[in-house]
């Protein structure tokens, strides 16, 4: 069935935990990081079965794991911006800091200037690449998923396929493209972005070539598949009742995180406050905060070993609110999840960072204008899950590697790599070890100063199904 599959159809971050920047425990600023070095190119192309195609274009890829913290910010006077502004004027009601979770959604999601609410972040003019940009190969491979998921849920007729922020829309057009020939599975689906950018509902709108069918309601047809396609804000405006697949690829990494770190007084809450010099600053919380509830949640699933070692905690209670709704659905309505990121099979200490025009910089310096991005704690999705709900079962985290070498990836770059030229073909190799390469890409072909950096070991996937369809591909 995969290789099926595979030769017959026809696409936040590659990032790193770095050294915390805390200092010794004090309500005082918190230390500054050094500089990073440029980010390395590659190229990324899109190729069709029959030969024909468009031309690579060439891209900019960030692999967070080879560059260093940022230097100090600047602390020279300049016109505050509307959402620092905004940001100065909280921490000024509330009389006292706020939390690095609270200064983080502010940031990303804010309404008026969030960085991912008003433009395209995403690519070579953006400030990051992600893995369905990288090759067109990421988004066929998670349709070979979702398929082979739709069989062992009894192919239902009708299955909401749910993805929790679409970017661009790249995979879930490539996804459709790729399965557009098993009509059974595209004319079952009903599909479901939860995005909150209004700027990137309009790009997931064009790229997937819909056309408005009522102008009362987000819905839309795409032409890609005949698939109805609507928007929400959130997962819960998504309707319930039916079998659902739900695709999360670096979804999590952008969901608030709360840091704690250990002082004489004990556990304290790192929050940003401002500083004498009108400058944000962190501090650490004076008393307990309502965040300590969950520090003691997760602490609670951590090993003896991880609690001996823990100076630093980074949680995220949204994201572990999130898997249990997901959960709870997946347990009631039959189907799965799939969860791609960048993360740990562990706790995490910390790894909040901010990366603007591929370089990294100051969590600090100028919000809204980079994107702020944080490891994934897998464990947290896994137990969170399994507390929401007796009737699903959680598999993972496997490798990205691992995911799309048994998913049958080697055999699809073989089938594209006969029917394009010379040039499509050094993308799609390139693309490909980026995909499932660690380091450097053993067996590259290409120069030695466009040896792609590979996100294979770095990126896990976790499922997370009904427990009465059995284990999901290629979790076996």
């Amino acid at each position: 069935m995969l290789r099926r599959l595979l030769t017959q159809t026809s696409s936040r971050r590659l990032l790193s935990s770095k050294t915390p920047f805390f200092s010794k425990p004090s309500l005082s600023p918190f230390s500054s990081l050094p500089s990073s070095p440029d980010p390395p190119s590659s190229a990324s192309s899109h190729v069709e079965e029959s030969g024909s195609s468009a031309a690579a274009g060439t891209t900019i890829s960030v692999d967070r794991s080879g560059l260093f913290n940022p230097p100090d910010h600047s602390h020279e006077p300049t016109p505050d911006s509307e959402l620092v502004k905004h940001l100065k004027s909280v921490i000024k009601f509330r009389g006292g800091p706020i939390s690095v979770a609270e200064y983080m959604e502010e940031v990303l999601t804010n309404p008026r200037s969030g960085y991912y609410m008003n433009r395209d972040v995403f690519g070579a003019q953006g400030d990051f690449i992600t893995s369905p940009e990288v090759s067109q190969m990421f988004g066929e491979m998670i349709g070979v998923w979702t398929v082979c998921l739709w069989e062992q849920m009894g192919k239902p007729e009708r299955v909401n396929l749910i993805e929790l922020g679409p970017g661009r829309g790249t995979l879930m057009v490539d996804l459709l493209r790729g399965t557009s020939k098993f009509r059974n599975f595209t004319e079952s689906l009903h599909i479901h972005l939860v995005e909150c950018s209004p700027a990137l509902q309009k790009l997931q709108h064009q790229n997937l070539k819909c056309t408005d069918e009522s102008s009362s309601e987000k819905k839309a047809i795409s032409s890609l598949a005949g698939t109805p396609v609507h928007w929400h804000t959130t997962l819960e405006e998504v309707p319930s009742g039916v079998p659902t697949i739900i695709i999360a690829h670096e979804f999590y990494d952008a969901l608030p995180v709360h840091q704690f770190q250990k002082s004489p007084r004990g556990w304290c809450e790192k929050m940003v406050d401002v500083g004498e010099d009108s400058q944000f600053r962190f501090v650490l919380s004076p008393q307990p905060t309502p965040a300590a509830l969950y520090l003691v949640k997760r602490c609670t699933w951590a090993t003896p070993e991880e609690k001996e070692k823990l100076e630093h905690v980074e949680i995220s209670p949204k994201s572990m609110d999130l898997t249990q709704e997901i959960a709870k659905r997946i347990g009631s309505d039959g189907g799965g999840a799939l969860i791609i990121d960048y993360g740990k099979d562990g706790i995490i200490s910390d790894s909040l960072q901010a990366i603007r025009e591929h370089k990294f910089v100051n969590i600090l310096d100028d919000p809204g204008s980079a994107d702020l991005s944080a490891y994934v704690d897998f464990p947290s999705i896994k137990h969170s899950a399994e507390e929401a709900s007796e009737n699903v079962s959680v598999h993972g985290p496997m490798t990205q590697s691992q995911f799309l070498g048994s998913l049958g990836i080697n055999f699809r770059v073989d089938a594209l790599l006969q029917n394009c030229d010379d040039e499509q073909a050094e993308s799609l190799r390139s693309g490909y070890w980026r995909l499932v390469g660690d380091g450097e890409a053993p067996f590259w072909e290409g120069p030695d100063e466009q040896t792609p950096i590979g996100m294979g070991e770095r990126y896990l996937a976790m499922a997370i199904v009904n427990r009465n369809q059995g284990t999901p591909a290629p979790f076996q």
